[in-house]
């Protein structure tokens, strides 16, 4: 080949390779079961999704037609295909429905029911799967045993197409009670921020709320650890729960309990991201 034919082609794709659009905001989410979602999905919550809200799966979800690291319109599951209405669904909605319109929102989402914050922490995230019951290593394996690892390589892939705005997560009814829980939380906070090369004064980390005491939730207790995280990590900020119905077990919201808790992270975000 030709020095000059090896130049053409070599032009062609730098041409065709494009920096990352400064009006995509991208957010990561992690957690457990209601960051997975167990809310049933219903008419209203898989119409007029706008184009300019999209997911990017972390794993293959064959029966809707996803192939991981790709980005589709944000229809209900974001997580894995058998998973339901999550806080996810809506905060996507709240953002592309009140941002300009020239800018689009994508979302990441890693999460796995009944898992302690340990799964995330790739130090001890091995040790903890193999004495974890066989359900939850059927979950593991699905993310090849590594979903922080995942959620990274998903992240990099997502960071060619837009800019990362924010991280949220939903965890803790598997930590009631652990007071060192935001100090774990942070520890993870901190490897995404190195590991995806981002300013920590732009990429704000917000925290939900279990069910709230209010709605008899089992896990109540733990709000109160929760709302230490803002002190560990300044870039933070809690999303309550309060008046969020939950499905009866004291664990898990509704789907009308998802669609405001959502709304409320949602309200978070716009409120930081027109502030910056």
């Amino acid at each position: 080949m030709s020095k000059y034919i090896y130049i053409f082609i070599l032009a062609l794709v730098l041409l065709v390779k494009s920096d990352p659009n400064p009006n995509f905001f991208i957010f990561l989410a992690f957690g457990q079961s209601n960051m997975e979602g167990t809310g049933p999905i219903e008419a209203e919550d898989i119409a007029n999704i706008p184009d300019r809200y999209k997911m990017m799966p972390a794993v293959d979800q064959p029966s809707k037609g996803r192939i991981k690291q790709n980005w589709y319109t944000a229809f209900p599951p974001l997580c894995r295909e058998i998973n339901g209405l999550g806080v996810i669904d809506y905060f996507g909605r709240e953002l592309v429905n009140n941002l300009p319109e020239h800018i689009s929102v994508g979302v990441i989402d890693v999460a796995i029911g009944g898992c302690s914050i340990d799964l995330f922490n790739e130090d001890i995230a091995q040790s903890y799967i193999e004495n974890s019951p066989d359900w939850l290593k059927d979950i593991a394996a699905s993310y090849g045993n590594h979903p922080y690892n995942v959620l990274v390589e998903t992240a990099r892939k997502a960071q060619e197409s837009g800019i990362i705005k924010g991280i949220l997560l939903h965890q803790g009814e598997s930590n009631t009670g652990d007071q060192n829980w935001p100090n774990n939380v942070k520890l993870i906070y901190d490897r995404l921020i190195n590991d995806l090369a981002l300013d920590p004064n732009n990429v704000p980390l917000l925290v939900g709320e279990v069910v709230n005491a209010d709605q008899g939730g089992s896990c109540a207790v733990h709000n109160s650890i929760i709302a230490n995280v803002p002190n560990v990590i300044p870039n933070s900020y809690v999303i309550s729960s309060s008046g969020l119905p939950q499905r009866g077990d004291g664990l898990h919201f509704t789907s009308p309990g998802y669609r405001e808790f959502g709304k409320r992270y949602g309200i978070k975000m716009l409120e930081i991201l027109n502030r910056n």
